[in-house]
């Protein structure tokens, strides 16, 4: 009897692990000490200029909502630029209003903790 106790106590248990990692990688856990917040509540920055271009960058190491956020943060936090992440596809749409060499974003998202793996400049439609 007690066998079968503890034989149920451990398959709830990996139950409960394989549904956590499969949130975490859908991007929907809590990694990296984030909790449960949502990017998409963080107030978008606005610009001070129209818009001169877009890139978009490609970013690999984020797994979660906190993830997003941080790499939103880091390019908000350049004059002239602002972002939109998309967690599934690993990347992020930034825009600008003056000229902003692709070294200082790269430099900005690393040092936020991610690795930058391409950048285009998107072009206008």
């Amino acid at each position: 009897m007690v066998d079968i106790f503890i034989l149920l106590v451990v398959l709830a248990i990996i139950l409960l692990a394989i549904k956590s990692s499969i949130k975490h990688f859908k991007g929907q856990g809590s990694c990296c000490g984030g909790g449960s917040s949502d990017s998409s509540k963080t107030a978008r920055k606005r610009l001070e200029n129209p818009v001169m271009g877009r890139k978009q960058m490609s970013i690999s190491g984020m797994h979660c909502t906190h993830c997003a956020s941080a790499v939103t943060n880091a390019i908000d936090s350049i004059p002239g630029a602002n972002c939109k992440v998309n967690l599934k596809k690993q990347s992020a749409i930034v825009s600008y209003d003056r000229e902003i060499p692709d070294e200082v974003l790269r430099k900005a998202v690393e040092t936020a903790g991610y690795q930058v793996v391409d950048i285009r400049t998107v072009p206008e439609k």
